[in-house]
């Protein structure tokens, strides 16, 4: 049995197929999605039915544009000119699987192949302990009656930095936005939420998450996506970028988490 990690689909369901062609997918094995199934791609509706087809062989962190999704269903947004979620909103399956995804959670760990997932980071003031309890107050409310009203206050930049004392919808939102919005940080955890660029190209007194040498989780092996501007290379130990911008024309790509060995499939090409 082999585990594979896979960057950002983003409705790009043919490359995943051949990817999972590529490294001879079996039913013994498992995939892990690092979130963003949906969007901007061609296939959005068609990659959440098999995602949810793979029943117990596959684990999903949400992503940014599946929140906006969900946002979208319950009526607490509106779509954007960009989006390519027609389909699944007008899907006769709609409601299965958009429930299917409600579950699913901001972070996975398994403690037997040591190795965390979420979409896009852990802030360096936290530790593995901290994410994972953080994680956990959002799920439940996304998966309680209250996730309406979730959606209704999930949008926004503020807080931009983590408080302990936090409380009620501010530290949702919060929480949210460092597992799914964040590339840049400060060492405090303040957040920088315009810069899309690589590392490179920084905005004063900001990072990636990742960079900072004191960051709490510096022992844990993590796999994220999110940031297609790193090309796949955040260049820090037990750090694995995997959204290498497929759904812009790049590639899709994947790590056996048993040996850290990296496979790609080209873009068709949609940008």
């Amino acid at each position: 049995m082999a585990t594979y990690a896979v960057g950002d689909v983003q409705g790009c369901l043919d490359e995943l197929l051949s990817l999972l062609e590529l490294v001879s997918f079996t039913e013994d094995d498992q995939l892990w999605l690092t979130g963003d199934l949906v969007n901007r791609g061609p296939a959005s509706l068609e990659t959440l039915r098999f995602a949810k087809g793979l029943g117990r062989q596959i684990r999903v962190v949400l992503g940014n544009h599946d929140l906006h999704l969900l946002a979208i269903a319950n009526g607490s947004a509106k779509p954007s000119r960009k989006d390519t979620l027609d389909e699944i909103l007008s899907a006769p399956d709609r409601e299965p699987l958009l429930d299917w995804l409600r579950q699913q959670p901001l972070l996975h760990h398994d403690s037997k192949l040591k190795f965390t997932m979420v979409h896009a980071g852990i802030p360096p003031i936290w530790t593995l302990k901290q994410a994972k309890s953080y994680s956990r107050e959002v799920e439940e409310v996304l998966r309680s009656d209250d996730a309406g009203l979730y959606f209704d206050q999930m949008y926004g930049n503020q807080p931009g930095r983590w408080e302990d004392s936090l409380t009620g919808w501010d530290r949702l939102r919060c929480i949210t936005n460092y597992f799914t919005r964040m590339r840049f940080c400060s060492a405090e955890g303040e957040l920088e939420f315009k810069a899309k660029s690589g590392p490179d190209k920084a905005p004063d007194g900001f990072h990636p998450w990742y960079s900072f040498p004191d960051r709490k989780t510096q022992k844990k092996a993590i796999v994220f996506g999110h940031w297609a501007s790193l090309e796949g290379k955040a260049n820090t130990d037990n750090v694995h970028a995997l959204d290498t911008g497929c759904v812009w024309g790049g590639t899709l790509t994947a790590m056996r988490l048993e040996d850290r060995k990296i496979f790609r499939i080209a873009s068709v090409g949609y940008a």
